[in-house]
């Protein structure tokens, strides 16, 4: 999903100038501006119900996400575009209304690695994710932060530098309760075993920091257990990684990837703890008509096996698969129906409804 990268260019030179001139403080970059974190959302303060404070630190019990008392849960909520291209999107407003009006429980943090993102500024990008994992724990939802490795799919490709990003953030963050790790977003073109391989040398690397969180892990053929590669969920099933405290990805759109896929997922879910990290109601390039009917019948599936979601995707983009209308960032209004697409529409009233 390329866009335009000269805003890019101009943000990345803006924030060297202002790195050096932070340098003595100790300041970085992505933290200087108190702007971005705004205030508590309406509603949202430390003595309100929020996700975390209902349901503490999640694991897995079972083949189900289970809160700190043992019960299942399922959260709801939406992924942002990628940072690199959308920051703008992602303010303290925008996640205000995520947590206050839309009353989700989760927010995936969607970090590009190539496409001018991570690889191009890492100390940037990953001083950026530091910021907003404290902005939406202010806030009381959950995180994904989300290693969006695509092309190459090849998860190995980014080995060294998922060590490098994933060893800073557990360590800076490891006392919350409220961080999941999706650490390869949708391998493609290599085999179920070459993906476990990567998942079983990147595991132990935020555990040595982060030795309770739940670890999330791409799946073969863009995160289809293999579907779109003609295979399917027992590759998994038959050869699971191995580590505990983990569940399995699996991304759909509606549009594109119909009854084969929805079945793939179901009988995953009875099998092998499963949570979509990713899915539009429209076609897989995020775009065209919306296919609400499909949609419904994830929605529904998911709901009934307790598979949490985070849906693409929490920007305005001009295509049909982002929440909000062009111009909506950074300034908003971003809560309310008014400056939503029928995509956003719709999901807005899933996530809030729970069905």
């Amino acid at each position: 999903m390329e866009r335009p990268r000269g805003a890019a260019r101009v943000r990345h030179a803006l924030v060297a100038l202002l790195s050096a001139a932070l340098l003595l403080t100790g300041t970085s970059a992505a933290t200087a501006a108190p702007e971005t974190a705004g205030p508590p959302a309406p509603g949202i303060g430390t003595e309100a119900v929020t996700p975390l404070s209902k349901w503490g630190r999640l694991k897995v019990c079972g083949v189900r996400l289970c809160d700190s008392s043992g019960q299942q849960v399922q959260l709801r909520g939406m992924s942002t575009h990628g940072l690199q291209w959308f920051e703008q999107c992602v303010n303290g407003s925008s996640l205000d209304a995520l947590a206050g009006d839309w009353k989700a429980d989760v927010v995936r943090l969607s970090m590009y690695i190539q496409e001018d993102g991570y690889e191009t500024d890492p100390r940037y990008f990953t001083d950026l994710v530091h910021s907003l994992i404290e902005q939406a724990t202010a806030r009381g939802l959950y995180i994904v932060v989300d290693w969006h490795m695509l092309d190459p799919g090849d998860p190995h490709y980014n080995l060294a530098r998922a060590k490098t990003f994933f060893t800073e953030i557990a360590s800076r963050h490891k006392n919350k309760d409220n961080l999941l790790y999706e650490v390869a977003n949708e391998p493609s073109g290599v085999s179920w075993s070459r993906i476990k391989s990567y998942h079983e040398q990147i595991i132990p690397v935020i555990r040595a920091q982060d030795p309770k969180a739940v670890v999330l892990l791409g799946t073969r053929a863009w995160s289809s257990l293999g579907v779109s590669d003609g295979a399917g969920e027992t590759e998994v099933v038959n050869n699971p990684v191995n580590a505990s405290n983990i569940m399995y990805t699996f991304h759909f759109y509606a549009k594109s990837h119909r009854t084969e896929y929805l079945n793939a997922l179901s009988r995953a879910a009875d099998r092998i703890p499963m949570f979509v990290t990713e899915f539009g109601t429209q076609e897989y390039t995020g775009d065209g008509a919306n296919d609400f009917t499909m949609s419904q019948k994830y929605i529904d599936l998911m709901a009934a096996k307790k598979i949490s979601w985070t849906s693409w995707n929490f920007s305005d983009d001009g295509r049909s698969g982002a929440a909000f209308k062009p111009g909506t960032c950074p300034n908003g209004p971003y809560a309310g129906t008014t400056r939503l697409k029928p995509a956003g529409v719709w999901l807005r009233d899933r996530i809030r409804s729970g069905r």
